[in-house]
């Protein structure tokens, strides 16, 4: 049974470090202002101000998460190493992979919850749009950027998100033009605004009878939710508001009236657009909401303190601009160029194994070396 007491004294190692973690994520500070959040939301008064009520409550489910994860990995720490005595005094060797498998798991959660410790941006909490742009290639380029919207939304099922489509503009044979999603859940924004950039794919084209390796592009912008009207102020006279019908799937009302919106902010020349909903001032309401949150992240980006000095940053979604590269032929690898880290499973990232690339840049970053 020494493979037992190995893993046995490497999870005792670990109780330190989660008594770090649990300092670090202020967890005992956590339990009290969410004792004191609740005992304020349970005033005959605090409906009386619905903006800020929402904010307390979204402050409380926020650190009720934090705190639940906490628990969840230190009591599965504790279950580990109940199961490794037991099996260790009955001498049962049918364990030793499960156990194996279970520690090995505890140390990647532990890793990824240090690492959620680095998000202490502005907005680092909040729910996540994500925004899928074809580059130039036509029905190559759409195909690509449909795999990017599925690695995407298959990453956020992998975590536990929930994610709604705002917009979805689809290709003329194939794939996606453009579509933009909302990733729902803590620290979304903190994880996956590192992805935000050009990405680039090479492979044998399906759409080629020649069977030739082409090269093709997609871009994808990362900006955090804003629901609070007061971060972000814009003033309507800055706006030119289009409607036009709706393409694509999308119920009874697609197609029959002008009920899509797209809202263009004059002053930097960001554009946003929402056409899922079911009425035209529905999705005003959540283009403006995309509006907000594109202002604040590149207010975030640029370290601006005024709206009216944002000048947005396009680039060319082309060679040259890439963050990373998806190659399919004549090897496979998913390299990222601003850290090195690299993946030769290109499979298991294309359907959502993003953490490497994520973790990789989040410590460069806090190091950093970006």
């Amino acid at each position: 049974m020494l493979i037992l007491e190995e893993i046995r004294q490497a999870l005792l190692a670990l109780s330190a470090e989660l008594d770090n973690l649990a300092e670090a994520i202020g967890y005992s500070r956590l339990k009290s202002r969410v004792a004191e959040l609740e005992a304020l939301s349970a005033e005959d008064s605090f409906w009386s101000d619905l903006e800020n009520s929402q904010k307390v409550l979204r402050e409380i489910k926020q650190s009720k998460d934090k705190i639940a994860e906490m628990d969840r990995l230190k009591g599965r720490h504790e279950d580990c190493l109940t199961l490794i005595e037991m099996a260790m005094e009955e001498r049962d060797a049918s364990f030793i992979e499960e156990i194996k498998a279970e520690s090995a798991a505890i140390a990647a959660a532990l890793e990824t919850m240090k690492l959620a410790t680095l998000l202490t941006g502005e907005y680092d909490a909040n729910h996540a749009i994500l925004t899928f742009h074809a580059g130039a290639g036509g029905t190559e380029a759409q195909d690509w950027a449909q795999m990017l919207y599925r690695m995407y939304t298959r990453w956020s099922e992998r975590h536990g998100y929930s994610y709604k489509i705002l917009d979805y503009l689809g290709g003329d044979e194939a794939g996606i033009k453009s579509a933009s999603i909302l990733i729902e859940g803590l620290n979304a924004y903190g994880y996956l605004k590192s992805e935000s950039g050009v990405h680039r794919l090479v492979r044998v084209s399906p759409f080629d009878s020649s069977g030739r390796r082409h090269t093709s592009f997609a871009s994808l912008e990362v900006m955090p939710e804003i629901t609070d009207d007061k971060e972000i102020q814009i003033d309507e006279n800055d706006l030119r508001v289009d409607t036009y019908r709706a393409g694509g799937a999308g119920g009874q009302h697609v197609n029959k009236t002008e009920s899509a919106v797209r809202i263009t902010h004059i002053p930097t020349g960001v554009v946003v657009a929402c056409q899922n909903e079911r009425s035209q001032h529905q999705n005003r309401e959540v283009a403006m909401k995309m509006l907000r949150s594109k202002l604040a992240e590149i207010k975030e980006r640029q370290h601006l303190a005024r709206i009216e000095d944002i000048k947005g940053v396009q680039k060319e979604i082309a060679w040259g601009s890439q963050i990373r590269s998806y190659v399919f032929m004549p090897y496979t690898l998913v390299k990222d160029h601003r850290t090195g880290f690299e993946s030769g499973n290109i499979s298991a990232v294309m359907d959502g194994d993003l953490d490497g690339f994520i973790n990789a840049y989040l410590k460069a970053s806090s190091l950093g070396e970006l």
